[in-house]
């Protein structure tokens, strides 16, 4: 019975010590926390149609940057297709777009078809360039694996997260 009892009491701690293996976290992978934050420039030919907002991230993790429409954000890239107005070009569109690195990330506008700085009118130009505020939002990989989240939809995003977007952090980019 004495020799019973330790191998006994070795079976019983191991148990314990197996059943609390958190590896199944599907939300987080131990190094990156889901953040955000907003960034607000203006797209001018002074700064390329582009501006950079610094981030700290892992390679591997994921960046989706979302456009304020007022009361809703759009995933980004998306596809801008201007009407035809009197005195510009027709069949006018351009795309908001990004990269980013570890670093880094660069919102743009690409695949523009006519002179961004001459091809708007003064409602369009701030309709599409001034001060445009596109939040970012930063998830680890290892949570979108497994998920059906659809990441279109911000609301879903920040749910399946555990986002609060009343403490997101802003910046202006005055460049």
């Amino acid at each position: 019975m004495k020799k019973f009892f330790p191998i006994l009491l070795l079976a019983f701690v191991s148990l314990f010590i197996f059943s609390c293996d958190n590896n199944d976290d599907v939300v987080g992978d131990g190094d990156t926390y889901s953040q955000m934050r907003d960034v607000t420039g203006n797209f001018t030919s002074a700064n390329s149609y582009a501006f950079t907002q610094g981030i700290n991230i892992a390679s591997t993790d994921v960046v989706l940057v979302y456009r304020n429409l007022g009361a809703a954000w759009q995933l980004i890239p998306k596809m801008e297709y201007l009407p035809n107005v009197t005195g510009m070009p027709t069949g006018r569109e351009f795309q908001y777009n990004f990269v980013f690195d570890t670093q880094n990330v660069q919102i743009r506008i690409d695949d523009e078809n006519f002179n961004l700085a001459t091809g708007l009118t003064s409602a369009e130009a701030n309709q599409y360039l001034n001060n445009q505020r596109f939040r970012i939002v930063l998830v680890p990989a290892s949570g979108s694996k497994n998920s059906n989240v659809n990441y279109e939809d911000y609301n879903s995003v920040i749910k399946y997260y555990n986002l609060d977007d009343s403490k997101v952090i802003n910046t202006v980019v005055t460049k």
